[in-house]
C-alpha cells in the first residue's frame, strides 16, 4: 500500500455538478487515499442548489464547495485528471508528463428536461453513479 494519497482532479463543463459530487464522494469515501479536487471548463457562477442537496441527503456535505476553472487551482501534480463531460475531455489543459488523463462520461442531470421531481431523481442518479465510480477507486485507476 502506498504512503502517498493520489492527488485525482475531476473536470466537467461548469464545475456546479458533476465534478463537484466526485470531489465531494471522494473525499467522503476515500480521503485517506486520494486527495480529490474539481473544476470545470467554463465554470459556472455557482454550484448547483440540487447538487448541494442531493449530496446532503447522502450524508455528504459540499455546501462550502464553489466553481472554479481548471486555472483557479493550485498548482498540483495530478495523478490523475478525470473528465467527466464530452467538452472538458475535449478542453480538457495540458497537465504533466506524469499525469494520466481517463474520461468517464456522465450525463448533466441539469439538462434533464423533467418535472421537479424526475429533476431530483436525475441529479440522485448522478450521484450514485459517481459513487460508484469513486467506490472502485484507487484500485480501478492504478489498473489503467
Amino acid at each position: 500500500m502506498q504512503d502517498k494519497k493520489l492527488m485525482v482532479l475531476f473536470i466537467c463543463t461548469a464545475n456546479m455538478c458533476r465534478s463537484q459530487m466526485a470531489e465531494g464522494w471522494a473525499n467522503y469515501l476515500k480521503g485517506d487515499r486520494i486527495c480529490a479536487f474539481s473544476a470545470g471548463i467554463v465554470p459556472g457562477y455557482s454550484v448547483s442548489r440540487s447538487t448541494v442537496e442531493v449530496m446532503r441527503a447522502a450524508g455528504v456535505d459540499i455546501s462550502c464547495h464553489y466553481t472554479k476553472s481548471v486555472d483557479d487551482l493550485p498548482e498540483v501534480e495530478f495523478d490523475y485528471v478525470i473528465t467527466l463531460s464530452e467538452e472538458a475531455k475535449q478542453y480538457c489543459p495540458k497537465f504533466g508528463p506524469n499525469t494520466k488523463i481517463l474520461h468517464i462520461p456522465v450525463e448533466d442531470p441539469s439538462t434533464a428536461m423533467c418535472t421537479a421531481g424526475q429533476a431530483r431523481q436525475a441529479f440522485m442518479q448522478t450521484s450514485e453513479q459517481i459513487r460508484a465510480v469513486v467506490e472502485a477507486m484507487p484500485e480501478s485507476l492504478l489498473n489503467t
